[in-house]
């Protein structure tokens, strides 16, 4: 059995580990037909933070920004969406990541990342603060922080203390292929990933990235045979809808139809949020195919809203626009 200490007694709900940066968005068009571009706040942990955030719960970060005036912007920014930044350290000589987010027609979108370096490849494990950790219900991470070094020494260290501090662990392989040296380490460090974690979000390209498997099924039954310590997994499949595999439990509920999709950006983000709010509000033992449901059509109203907007962080969802909160 797990052996989580979600304690209410701890001070912060969730505390996350990860990318910070710059997203930058097309926003029109100049006089002189030049794309115009605007500075979205963004990262997949801040992402989630926000959204949990907006749901009433007590939000930290652990991540690292250039000390630089986007840096500024984004410390500000979370400090504005009331996200703790105890955590968040300044590098005085490598600049805050920028990633440009080029939109399709359908809202999907792609990332040309300047991150080599960038300031959140630099965390050090000895900048990590401890009690940050210690004192979480839930630790949440992705892959981007498992890159490089010293960043991916850093979330060795982090997840050693979340492990100790008996916090649930949920993790979001978020896979940015570019951003690897190779496809083989991304599978690499990512399967440390699924080795760690209690929840697992993955989305459909990623679970096919990880197992070969194009069937849902089948790539879940074969992470959960090789990753016996994921109580909960949940798959995301775009507009199609999500699912959730629960021990024996296999629940789908569908996407939001949604006639005006401005971009999908955040919308994993968005989900993942609303599952670890019902996880915190409903523990992760002895959960039924209704719960499933619910909480699946919650984080599924969420992520309908985001992608009716630009941006993330600073736009996450309210709590009285998701249905069935």
């Amino acid at each position: 059995m797990a052996r989580f200490n979600m304690s209410k007694k701890k001070k912060i709900d969730v505390t996350a580990m990860g990318e910070l940066l710059i997203d930058f968005t097309q926003n029109g068009i100049s006089p002189a037909g030049n794309p115009l571009l605007e500075a979205n706040p963004g990262g997949a942990p801040c992402n989630v933070l926000a959204m949990l955030n907006n749901l009433g719960k007590k939000c930290s970060f652990i991540g690292k920004v250039g000390k630089d005036a986007f840096g500024d912007m984004l410390e500000d920014t979370l400090k504005g969406v009331g996200i703790d930044t105890t955590g968040l350290k300044r590098d005085e000589k490598v600049h805050t990541t920028l990633a440009f987010v080029h939109t399709a027609p359908d809202g999907d979108r792609s990332f040309s990342f300047y991150r080599n370096p960038g300031a959140d490849m630099n965390l050090d494990e000895t900048e990590i603060d401890k009690s940050l950790i210690e004192n979480c219900r839930i630790f949440h991470f992705g892959s981007l922080s498992l890159t490089d070094e010293p960043c991916r020494s850093a979330t060795v260290k982090a997840l050693e203390i979340a492990k100790a501090s008996g916090c649930l662990i949920s993790f979001d392989p978020n896979l940015r292929e570019s951003l690897w040296s190779s496809l083989s380490l991304a599978k690499e460090q990512i399967a440390w990933g699924l080795g760690k974690c209690d929840f697992l979000k993955i989305s459909d390209n990623e679970l096919e990235f990880m197992t070969g498997e194009k069937d849902f099924d089948e790539g879940v039954k074969i992470l959960k045979d090789k990753y016996p310590g994921i109580k909960l997994l949940c798959v995301t499949a775009g507009g199609e809808g999500s699912y959730a595999y629960y021990g024996d439990l296999k629940v789908f509920e569908q996407g939001v139809k949604v006639k005006n999709v401005i971009e999908t950006t955040g919308a994993g983000d968005t989900f993942c949020g609303c599952v670890l709010n019902y996880i915190l509000e409903n523990g992760i033992d002895d959960l039924t195919e209704e719960d499933l449901h619910k909480m699946l059509k919650t984080a599924n109203s969420a992520a309908g809203v985001i992608i009716q907007r630009k941006g993330a962080l600073k736009v996450m969802p309210k709590k009285n626009e998701i249905a069935t909160i």
